[in-house]
């Protein structure tokens, strides 16, 4: 996330938070729970979630082109003893001309 910049005054980022213990779910947690339970094909149930979405979010440095913009999010969720990341991109991943970065180690995804 360190090669956004929306210093031209394109894009956007937000947030939601989602504390779901002991409440009823929305379907969105209920597909974060779905997505955790296939990929790790283990039972799992959200006690705490959090979105962020960063919308139409140029790359560094803006003021080359702002028209190759990405929108992707992170959902961070713990049942309150194992937490997940879910790091998920729009449609055909990660648009952004890597190439044309300043740092050649370039990495998709965490570590």
């Amino acid at each position: 996330w360190d090669n956004a910049d929306f210093s031209r005054g394109v894009g956007t980022t937000f947030y939601q938070e989602f504390s779901t213990l002991n409440t009823a779910k929305p379907p969105f947690i209920r597909d974060v729970e779905a997505k955790v339970r296939r990929y790790l094909r283990s039972s799992y149930s959200a006690a705490w979630t959090l979105k962020i979405t960063w919308e139409k979010a140029p790359v560094y440095a803006a003021w080359t082109d702002t028209r190759k913009t990405i929108t992707y999010q992170a959902v961070l969720t713990t049942d309150g003893f194992r937490s997940y990341i879910l790091m998920l991109y729009q449609d055909g991943g990660m648009q952004w001309d890597y190439t044309r970065l300043t740092s050649t180690n370039v990495l998709i995804g965490y570590t």
